[in-house]
């Protein structure tokens, strides 16, 4: 835990809560360890892929078969992703936040071995086989981990702990980076320990999490435990009485209870979730098609244009930028708010995009245009994670209600990792065919972005899930009356007269 973390907004970080929220973001680092791994190593795992086509058939690989091969164990990747995030939401009502975590790992074993004994056993199919199933693993890692960080944070500090999910994904992608130099792990022998490694977080989030309470919200709104809710508050918290919790828990329930159980279809047929599913698929859509991958895929050839001598290492410090600022938006979403970092971001992000492409078409012309562009880079990462890179993930989690969450929960996991597919299969040729203004796309989707954020994304610092609920169900149900639409007439009385004065902001 970052230094003067626990004196952050006043509110204490108990052992308990620090311990849980470490190893729910092991998850985290999983996911980002397995997106970094790939890259490096891509020419040593091609040369071992067309060896073991020359040991079955003979002859070298075509070079079109190859390139497909290679393309599917990239892309493979969000496909698992893509179908594991609609599972979220029945997983983690089946078996519990902390359960559907540890069975989650089991994934991350057959993955792991999978790849790691790909090369021994001359087999590409095991490697694409084992990047879907690593996928499938990272699709509901996404999903849980959010959502059992924002269930048990306290509210003063659950901005701050939900940015902790994206620290792990840079931290992942950082080390992968790093031991992916061929110096390292990235060699023709040892890339197979590299890509197995995936494992040892996992083991090391199996032995922790028994040592973790359950989310104590999960407990007592769906299971109706409030005993086992209780004692896990009281750890999470460290102190004795937890009533005015339970209270803010029960007046959830209460709710919860009047409302039917929400399925995806609902979340868009229901005027009380339309307005907050779309922005929660937005704001995902926000993250995926900012063109920060577009930028990393860039970083290397535009840095060694620039002559530095070791293009890899000066990509690995881009990932440090990651980090560095990531941990930077810990401390501020709580002062500054989520809307307005994410806002930041989204601006920040555009003007770089613009610089970069001006950078790129005048780089054949002025030679130091190869360094505004080193700085773009440097800018454009560094704004990515200030906002769209952390917010939208535990945004979803604070929009929703207990009932409704799961379900959205899926619904915009499967968003990000669909635009995260779409992004991954067709950038490459949009990028052949616009050159270096590929970027003025991306720029004119951050501002699009950024203006959807201004008008219609709430501010939700500071406020419980049942106040952010209710914003919505206010605007919803007075919205519905000024049309004089048919309704039941007992419900909304009954749900108006427990709506507070906060409007969105």
């Amino acid at each position: 835990m970052p230094a003067g973390f626990q004196q952050l907004e006043g509110e204490a970080v108990t052992g308990t809560l620090a311990l849980s929220v470490f190893t729910a973001v092991l998850g985290s680092l999983t996911f980002g360890y397995n997106i970094g791994v790939i890259n490096a190593p891509q020419k040593i795992i091609e040369a071992d892929y067309n060896a073991t086509w020359v040991h079955r058939y003979g002859e070298p690989i075509p070079t079109g078969t190859l390139t497909s091969l290679w393309s599917l164990s990239v892309a493979i990747f969000s496909i698992g992703g893509m179908f594991s995030s609609f599972c979220v939401g029945f997983i983690s009502e089946w078996l519990g936040r902390r359960k559907a975590m540890l069975a989650n790992n089991f994934l991350a074993f057959v993955a792991g071995s999978l790849m790691g004994m790909s090369k021994l056993c001359r087999s590409f199919e095991m490697m694409i086989m084992g990047r879907f199933v690593i996928g499938a693993y990272c699709g509901l890692a996404s999903g849980l981990t959010p959502m059992y960080v924002g269930e048990i944070a306290p509210t003063s500090l659950r901005g701050a702990l939900g940015t902790l999910h994206q620290l792990a994904i840079v931290t992942g992608i950082l080390i992968a980076q790093i031991l992916g130099l061929e110096s390292l792990l990235g060699s023709e022998d040892l890339w197979p320990v590299l890509l197995g490694l995936t494992v040892v977080p996992t083991v090391l989030q199996m032995g922790l999490l028994p040592f973790c309470p359950e989310s104590p919200r999960f407990l007592y709104i769906i299971r109706c435990q409030e005993h086992q809710a209780k004692r896990g508050l009281r750890r999470l918290t460290g102190r004795q009485e937890v009533g005015n919790i339970l209270a803010e828990m029960k007046e959830e329930k209460r709710r919860m209870d009047m409302e039917r159980k929400v399925s995806i279809a609902e979340l868009f047929r229901s005027s009380l979730y339309r307005q907050p599913i779309i922005i929660s698929i937005l704001l995902q859509l926000s993250q995926q098609l900012s063109g920060v991958n577009a930028i990393f895929y860039y970083s290397t050839s535009i840095f060694m244009k620039a002559g530095v001598q070791s293009p890899v290492y000066a990509t690995i410090g881009a990932g440090v930028v990651n980090c560095a600022f990531t941990v930077v938006s810990l401390f501020l979403v709580e002062r500054m708010g989520r809307r307005t970092l994410h806002m930041l971001g989204l601006g920040g992000m555009c003007i770089c995009a613009i610089i970069m492409t001006t950078a790129l078409a005048l780089l054949d012309k002025v030679a130091w245009m190869s360094y505004i562009s080193m700085l773009a880079i440097f800018g454009f990462v560094a704004f990515f994670e200030v906002g769209p890179g952390p917010i939208p993930w535990f945004f979803v989690a604070e929009l929703f209600s207990q009932g409704p969450r799961p379900a959205a929960m899926a619904v915009a996991g499967c968003s990000n990792w669909t635009a995260n597919f779409i992004i991954g299969m067709g950038f490459q040729y949009v990028a052949d065919l616009c050159g270096p203004y590929v970027f003025l796309i991306f720029a004119a989707l951050l501002l699009f972005f950024l203006i959807y954020t201004f008008f219609r994304v709430p501010e939700t610092r500071g406020k419980t899930f049942d106040q952010i609920a209710a914003n919505f169900n206010q605007h919803s149900l007075g919205g519905m009356l000024d049309m004089n639409m048919d309704m039941d007439v007992d419900k909304p009385c009954t749900e108006l007269d427990y709506l507070g004065d906060d409007g969105m902001n």
